[in-house]
Order: C-alpha cells, then sequence, then structure tokens
C-alpha cells in the first residue's frame, strides 16, 4: 500500500516540473551563454514594416526631421499683412520690402470731405448735361417778404411742425441724385449753405437762435475721427495713403426736419400769414443700442432763402418742370404733422409730453389746425 502512494506522489511531481518547463519556454526566452555579435541598423528602405498602426505613426513621427517644425523655408516671397509678422509685406527674418514695386513711392494726401454725401465736393459736368441748350437765367433771387407791423397782428401764434421725408410727398428731401451743385438731399443743401454761403447755423439747446456755430462745429457733428486707407497703384505698386473723415451716422438717416413758424392774422390786408422761422435737422443715432432722435443745429429760414433758390426739387412727374426749394416752401408743397403749438399750452410743453398715443397726438394736431382755421373764418359774416 506503502509503494503505489509514493509512485503516485513521485507521478504527480514530475507532472508538475514538466508543466513548469512548458511555461517556461513559451513566454521566455531560453538564457544562453553565448554572446552573439551586435545586430546592424537597417536601412531606410529595408527596414520591416511595423505590425501595428500605433506603431507605424511612432515610426513616422520619429523619422521627421525635428527642425522642420520650427523653421519657415517659403517657397516664394510671403505677401500681405500678419500679426504675427515682425512688418508689414515682409518675409520672416529678411525684413525686406516684397511688394510689386519695393522702389515705388508712399505718398500721403489728405481728403478730409466726410465720406457718405456730408460736404463732398460737386463734381461739374465738362459737357452740357442736358439734350437742349439751357438759356434761362440761375442767378434767381426770392421775393421779398410783406411788411407787417406789429400793431396790425390782432391774432398771432407758434406753431412746430415735423415734416418725415419716408412719406410719398416727401420723399424729394430724400433725393439723392447728383447735379453740379452736389449732392440733391436737403441735409446736405443745408450743409453747402452753411458751408459756401456763409449762413450761420445755432445750437440745437433751444429754438431761439441764441448760439451760433462755427462751420467748424457743425461739421464735426456729421464727421467722425480720421481715418487712413492704404491704396496700392496696381500698375506702378505704389502706395498711396489717404486720410479720410468717417461719417458718425448716414446722410439717409437724416429724413425728419423741424420747422418753427408764426401764424399771423393781418388786420390791415385781412389776412392770415405762415410764415417759417427755422428749420432743423433731426439725425436718428444709435445710443446704447437704440435709436434716438438728435436735433443737430437751428438755421433761420430767412437767411437760408437765398441759398434756396439755388437748387431745384426733384419732380417725379416732370423733371422740365421742376421749383426751387424756395418755392417749395413758401407755396407749402409738403406735408407735415404738428408736435407743438402755443395754443392752451401754459406749460409749454410738446404734445408727446402729456399725449403718449401717437395716434391721439396726430388728432390733436388736427384740431389745432381746426381751431386756428375756424378763428379766421368766424371773422367774416355771410
Amino acid at each position: 500500500m506503502k509503494k503505489i502512494v509514493y509512485s503516485g506522489l513521485l507521478m504527480t511531481t514530475a507532472l508538475v516540473v514538466a508543466m513548469g518547463a512548458m511555461a517556461q519556454s513559451k513566454y521566455k526566452k531560453p538564457a544562453t551563454t553565448t554572446t552573439k555579435p551586435a545586430a546592424k541598423k537597417p536601412a531606410a528602405s529595408t527596414a520591416k514594416k511595423p505590425t501595428s498602426k500605433y506603431a507605424a505613426a511612432k515610426n513616422n513621427i520619429n523619422q521627421v526631421n525635428p527642425a522642420a517644425d520650427t523653421t519657415i523655408v517659403p517657397a516664394q516671397a510671403v505677401t500681405g499683412t500678419s500679426r504675427y509678422r515682425n512688418s508689414n509685406n515682409t518675409a520672416l527674418g529678411t525684413g525686406t520690402t516684397t511688394t510689386t514695386n519695393p522702389t515705388a513711392p508712399v505718398t500721403f494726401s489728405f481728403d478730409t470731405t466726410v465720406q457718405g454725401g456730408f460736404d463732398a465736393k460737386p463734381e461739374v459736368s465738362l459737357r452740357n448735361n442736358y439734350a437742349m441748350l439751357r438759356t434761362q437765367v440761375r442767378d434767381r433771387k426770392p421775393l421779398e417778404y410783406e411788411d407787417l407791423r406789429e400793431d396790425d397782428a390782432v391774432f398771432s401764434h407758434f406753431i412746430w411742425r415735423e415734416i418725415d421725408a419716408r412719406e410719398k410727398i416727401n420723399q424729394s428731401f430724400m433725393y439723392p441724385g447728383k447735379d453740379d451743385n452736389g449732392d440733391q438731399r436737403f441735409f446736405s443743401l443745408l450743409l453747402s449753405a452753411i458751408k459756401n454761403d456763409s449762413v450761420t447755423a445755432f445750437s440745437a439747446d433751444n429754438d431761439r437762435f441764441t448760439t451760433p456755430l462755427t462751420t467748424s462745429q457743425v461739421m464735426s457733428m456729421v464727421g467722425g475721427a480720421l481715418d487712413t486707407v492704404d491704396v496700392v497703384d496696381p500698375a506702378t505698386g505704389a502706395v498711396e495713403k489717404v486720410i479720410t473723415k468717417k461719417p458718425k451716422f448716414s446722410p439717409d438717416s437724416v429724413y425728419t426736419f423741424r420747422i418753427k413758424e408764426q401764424i399771423i392774422f393781418d388786420k390791415e390786408s385781412s389776412r392770415m400769414f405762415t410764415r417759417i422761422l427755422g428749420i432743423a435737422p433731426i439725425a436718428k443715432q444709435v445710443v446704447a443700442g437704440k435709436s434716438l432722435p438728435r436735433v443737430l443745429f437751428w438755421v433761420y429760414y430767412p437767411d437760408i432763402r437765398a441759398s434756396l433758390t439755388k437748387f431745384d426739387v426733384y419732380n417725379p412727374k416732370n423733371i422740365a418742370a421742376r421749383m426751387t426749394w424756395e418755392e417749395l416752401f413758401e407755396s407749402r408743397f409738403f406735408s407735415s404733422y404738428i408736435i407743438k403749438s402755443t395754443i392752451n399750452n401754459p406749460g409749454d410743453k410738446s404734445l408727446s409730453a402729456f399725449i403718449k398715443d401717437p395716434l391721439f397726438r396726430l388728432l390733436e394736431g388736427e384740431n389745432i389746425k381746426t381751431k386756428i382755421m375756424n378763428y379766421e373764418q368766424d371773422l367774416w359774416a355771410y
């Protein structure tokens, strides 16, 4: 019995030793005492292909020259501007200009004309711009006003109106055409009269013409900061730096004009007179993300009448039957709405101050017109 147990233990021991030897031969290389010669590094062409895509990527990275990532060797001259280069239009490290003509001069020119139609220089036609020969005398003068005595004024009130050029009848105020006199927008005509005809503009702090403004102050309202623009001549490569002014707002945003006028009934002539006293352009400017109206300046209307006779109003029906701007205002060929009056207004407030609904403001303006008309009609007995 003991012999059987002893032989079983020997067989088990032999089996364990055999299994260990097999595991050592599978996962471990057998140790050798002989020294093998150093293997030569295979050439790039005979290198063994990697067996994994990760190994292939690693092999590609190792084969790239590290200096190629930090050294730029352009095949051609570097042009254009970049904030990462030391100077504009230069190759890195060379400091030489790579423009088309490096020896072309760089000139500076100043054009302080406010771009966008403000104070633009009129371009005079070198040929007759009309099919017919214009023989009409263009030097026209407005008719003198009738003399109104204070003692003959038995009824008088002040009216403030606003003209919206977006209305169809008032679209002539925004006509952007060009003529020998320049831009034909009414706001541009006001600026031209202030600059060329010595018409005095007054501050918008009040509408009583108390604080006069200089021409530079008026132009600073529409002109922004100076800006330099590079203009390259494609033929010669010459660079010209033009210093201009950018406008603070577009001329098309000035489409509202405020009018101050006085209505007088003269007992000597027994008629009602309406005399315009001042005109003020209103611009739409964005403040804190909101578009707000801003009165730019006031112009005394009797001072500007002579300047308005030089410009013709755009006539959509017939170009040959145009009138002057002075005739348009005197004949009252425009549409407007009342924003303020001295009738039953002891607080000297505008209609928007005590009437919030814009529709009811328009109705109140029509009510003011009716009161003035009824006063004149009630003077007569039929």
